[in-house]
């Protein structure tokens, strides 16, 4: 029979599973393949997928160290075989990763990409009409390119212009050498900023199979990566530390977020075209991985991603109180298996408390690591540009493992999100929380696919070629 602390585990995934994905069964848009850290988080994004940011990636570039990497991910469960027309980045929209380098949780430094589509002829209904060795080949018939702007206290910079996305991995007939077009998109500016943007294996690994809750009886299943074989189109960013920092607060914390934002007209015309206008309205946002996902209530997931920062104080009591709800996770969690819900001053009586656990690592950061000197709480993703990358003894659970160069202090690609926040979801920054606490997770330690050891760091998508692309791993 196998140990409570297993059983738990497992159990405890599918409880936060079931609170995750709840919303798509609720709101009537049928099941889903799962639903990951921002993966399809409320009604409308899951009904548009090109503006659906899936997960947000920050940290001190490993082998560049005086640089930053920023990694924003979109379009959840991209089938490798998802022809005949694949997957791009919507044009028209604003797609934001947002920059507070001083508390706060105003944008001082914005990055703007803008795609573009093009066709070689639009008399086939191929995406490329013969083989492809190079971006720029007149055999890829659709493809995308993209202007990077900067944005600065009102002034704007253009970084870059009519730069080459990588295209989705069509297949090994079609695409024979795809890390050579993946290599072509990377492109430099400045002295030593980079850019990159295309299609890239989702780097985000977890166990959801929601609709199995507690897997009938079997409690000796291991973990099984629900996000196997499926892919995400990606855009990524290098700066020096100091086009991050500069005229901020001298702390070398930045806070960083991405939107999207789109016209707030679009006309549908008989003829099949459309056409946007009106102004630019926020419609997805992203920073902390989960938040939306878990934490904001039904009600609120489509609000949460119309919003900006500095008005978090309406979705703060949340996470002040999270447990309280019979409906948040660690209440279910605690009705079920008995594991007692947390609370920083121990007192049931006056309420759950997560003012000195949740509301650093969430809304204000955590005070000696990634807190500013003055910080207004909100939800971003919060990075010490001083703490360098990590070189030995570094471990997948970030700080609450011991290494400080990984979440939530910034977030890695290979740091384990689900195990980490599960913990820290069921107190183990609390002093005297519940033992079984220090093992949760969801026997899922790896992503499927390995990372490359240079910018853009992410793996290769998978091919369309691939027959079985759910059911091996992905090693390059």
């Amino acid at each position: 029979m196998p140990s409570f602390g297993k059983r738990f585990r497992r159990a405890a995934v599918a409880l936060a599973a079931t609170a995750a994905v709840g919303t798509a069964v609720v709101t009537g848009l049928g099941p889903v393949p799962g639903s990951a850290s921002s993966h399809r988080e409320a009604p409308l994004v899951a009904a548009d997928p090109q503006v659906d940011g899936t997960d947000l990636y920050a940290f001190v570039s490993p082998d560049k160290p005086s640089t930053t990497t920023i990694i924003s991910n979109w379009i959840p469960f991209e089938e490798p075989a998802g022809g005949p027309n694949f997957y791009s980045f919507a044009p028209g929209v604003h797609y934001d990763i947002n920059i507070d380098n001083n508390g706060d949780a105003l944008p001082d430094i914005v990055y703007r990409w803008g795609f573009k589509n093009h066709y070689v002829t639009t008399d086939t209904f191929l995406y490329n009409t013969g083989v492809v060795n190079h971006l720029t080949d007149p055999t890829l018939n659709f493809y995308q390119t993209y202007c990077l702007t900067r944005i600065a206290r009102g002034k704007s910079t253009r970084l870059v212009r009519n730069a080459r996305v990588a295209p989705s991995d069509v297949g090994a007939a079609s695409m024979p050498d795809y890390a050579t077009l993946s290599n072509e998109a990377i492109h430099s500016f400045g002295a030593t900023g980079k850019t990159w943007a295309g299609q890239a294996d989702d780097p985000f690994f977890l166990d959801l199979r929601v609709f199995d809750l507690l897997y009938g009886a079997n409690f000796s299943e291991t973990g099984h990566d629900t996000l196997l074989g499926f892919n995400v189109n990606s855009f990524a960013i290098q700066v020096p530390h100091s086009d991050l920092t500069h005229g901020g607060d001298g702390s070398g914390v930045v806070g960083i977020w991405t939107t999207a934002a789109r016209r707030s007209v679009r006309t549908q015309y008989s003829d099949g075209h459309q056409a946007f206008s009106g102004k630019f309205v926020q419609v997805s946002r992203l920073g902390m991985p989960l938040v939306n996902e878990v934490v904001i209530p039904l009600g609120s997931k489509d609000l949460f991603n119309a919003s900006l920062p500095k008005d978090d104080a309406q979705f703060a009591p949340k996470v002040q109180t999270w447990g309280q709800d019979p409906n948040d996770l660690p209440a279910l969690i605690n009705a079920f298996y008995g594991i007692q819900i947390p609370d920083c001053d121990n007192d049931p009586n006056n309420g759950i408390d997560r003012t000195c656990d949740l509301v650093p690592v969430f809304l204000t950061g955590i005070p000696g690591l990634n807190q500013p000197p003055r910080v207004r709480a909100s939800e971003m993703l919060r990075l010490n540009t001083t703490i360098p990358p990590c070189t030995s003894a570094c471990s997948t659970l970030g700080v609450i493992g011991g290494d400080n160069a990984g979440f939530p202090n910034g977030r890695r690609l290979s740091d384990d999100i689900i195990d980490v926040s599960l913990r820290v979801t069921e107190g183990v920054l609390i002093p005297g929380h519940d033992p079984n606490a220090d093992t949760l997770g969801d026997g899922v330690d790896a992503n499927d696919a390995s990372f490359v050891s240079s910018f853009p760091y992410l793996a290769l998508p998978h091919s369309g070629s691939d027959a079985n692309p759910h059911t091996s791993v992905h090693r390059q």
